[in-house]
């Protein structure tokens, strides 16, 4: 099975050569000159871009921004002559844009690179191409998750944090789902957001921390008594009874709150300050464990910190996962580390992939990982094997 490759570069007798590399190993290869024409022609969906970012009629950010606004998420190879610091924050841009960079590459690059790069992307193209996942395009409705919520269609699956000193399971995240009677499986990416818009989102969270409690209850009757973190959203956290109706969930189930950690993005504490700082404080006051959670990716990190009583910091995967290979990634990734030391904060990362990335880290001084490392999200009956299993 071929693959299509596109080469965009001004270079007519460098994109030949990459031309005859690209046929050489098997792919589909379409060379193009200038931009503007690229962009008029039928460009399929599925096709890998290798794009020069140093053009001189339409530069690639010029490109990467039209492609966009097309909306042909091709999958993106970069390849630019400028600095590297340059090259990473296009790759940034591109990601921002939704779109997936397989590699960047600088000029001059060999041959053998290109060649590399290639082989290397190849297999895993493929495979995706030849098993294909059915999902539904059905959109679900807000009468739909108002049912869902009050008539127990949501579950909860549960993704393993790990002690990095002992080995030992610390605790678990629970990820909510719905199962939805018609269309199956439904991931939170489908129904979050219209539950933020709907004004659903508080009896969502408060059923997902429902279950959680009842699980955690359930686990402690089985002998095991990990962590829960739940994520909670803006509108969570600047409703004024959430603390005592926590509370008052805890003590039903015999659940110490401090059990009980509560995922907070940077995002949803930039709106309603006053509001925020007195919930977040009663929940401290009340036992409750605090994340913030995707840290560094918000804007005014430093100020929460300062603010808020966090008790943990979670650091984004879009770090973790790229410590190895940018070395900028893994600057932040230490300063985060250090910055939780110094402010005696427990140290989360996620995005955890590879047995390197968990040595790095380990080394740096991070205190717990979560990552399909270790384990995917699960349900809690298959947690319990996990456990039995890797004990």
């Amino acid at each position: 099975m071929s693959l299509k490759l596109y080469i965009l570069d001004d270079d007519e007798q460098y994109a030949t050569l990459l031309s005859e590399v690209a046929s050489n190993i098997g792919w589909d290869v379409i060379t193009e000159h200038n931009p503007v024409s690229f962009l008029q022609n039928k460009i399929e969906k599925e096709g890998v871009l290798v794009l020069d970012l140093n053009m001189p009629e339409m530069d690639g950010i010029e490109v990467i921004r039209a492609l966009a606004e097309k909306q042909l998420k091709l999958l993106l190879i970069l390849v630019s002559g400028f600095d590297a610091r340059v090259l990473h924050s296009a790759q940034q841009l591109a990601e921002a844009h939704q779109f997936k960079v397989l590699a960047s590459l600088t000029k001059p690059m060999s041959i053998q690179e290109f060649a590399e790069t290639l082989n290397t992307i190849k297999p895993k193209l493929l495979s995706k191409k030849t098993i294909k996942t059915t999902q539904t395009s059905n959109t679900v409705t807000m009468a739909e998750l108002d049912l869902a919520i009050h008539h127990n269609q949501l579950l909860l699956h549960y993704q393993p944090q790990i002690d990095m000193q002992t080995g030992s399971l610390h605790g678990v995240e629970a990820l909510v789902r719905w199962q939805h009677p018609e269309h199956g499986l439904i991931y939170p990416d489908k129904f979050i957001n219209l539950a933020e818009q709907s004004g659903l989102i508080e009896p969502l969270t408060e059923e997902v921390i429902r279950i959680a409690v009842q699980q955690s209850q359930q686990w402690k009757k089985e002998g095991i008594n990990p962590d829960i973190s739940i994520n909670v959203s803006a509108e969570n956290i600047t409703s004024l009874s959430l603390p005592e109706q926590l509370k008052k969930l805890t003590d039903q189930h015999a659940i110490d709150p401090e059990k009980i950690t509560l995922e907070i993005t940077e995002s949803a504490v930039m709106g309603d300050l006053t509001s925020s700082l007195d919930v977040l404080n009663r929940l401290r006051m009340k036992g409750f464990a605090l994340s913030i959670d995707d840290f560094g990716t918000g804007y005014s990190s430093l100020t929460h910190l300062y603010k808020m009583p966090f008790t943990e910091l979670k650091i984004d995967q879009s770090f973790v996962m790229h410590i190895l290979e940018d070395s900028e990634a893994m600057v932040i990734v230490k300063i985060c580390i250090m910055l939780g030391q110094m402010l005696g904060m427990k140290l989360v990362a996620e995005g955890v992939e590879t047995q390197a990335i968990w040595d790095e880290l380990k080394i740096l001084g991070c205190d717990i990982a979560q990552g399909y490392f270790m384990a995917k999200p699960m349900s809690a009956e298959t947690l319990l094997q996990w456990i039995n299993n890797n004990q």
